[in-house]
């Protein structure tokens, strides 16, 4: 099973050892709201320089796993990334896809364009 957002930035503090406190100092962030993430009770911030400090904070440095750690935080909230929603290509499938996910049977000039979206990728 997946680990929700709050999870994951949770333990990455421990495994930092990073107390709580200290950890949202350094972010220049409230504490209380980290702790409301981490338990779930909050979505993370939609701020990407927020998101990539943290990742930073945590101990991320890759900018690949960086940008994971953004797209889940974007999944938290019930977001699109930005990147995917400036391509309007791509933006202009989601609804077949989303109908696809709920069971839904996309058009077959639906599924013509996505396979050929996908072959130019």
């Amino acid at each position: 099973m997946r680990k929700k957002f709050g999870q994951v930035l949770k333990e990455l503090r421990i495994k930092k050892r990073l107390t709580l406190r200290y950890a949202c100092r350094i972010a220049n962030y409230d504490p209380s709201n980290w702790s409301k993430i981490e338990r779930g009770k909050m979505s993370p911030p939609p701020d990407k320089k927020i998101l990539r400090k943290w990742a930073k904070i945590l101990g991320i440095s890759k900018e690949k796993e960086i940008e994971a750690f953004i797209d889940e935080a974007n999944l938290a909230q019930g977001l699109i990334p930005q990147d995917i929603l400036s391509q309007e290509s791509i933006v202009d499938f989601l609804p077949a896809f989303f109908r696809t996910l709920r069971n839904k049977k996309p058009t077959k000039k639906e599924i013509d364009k996505l396979i050929e979206l996908i072959r130019k990728v």
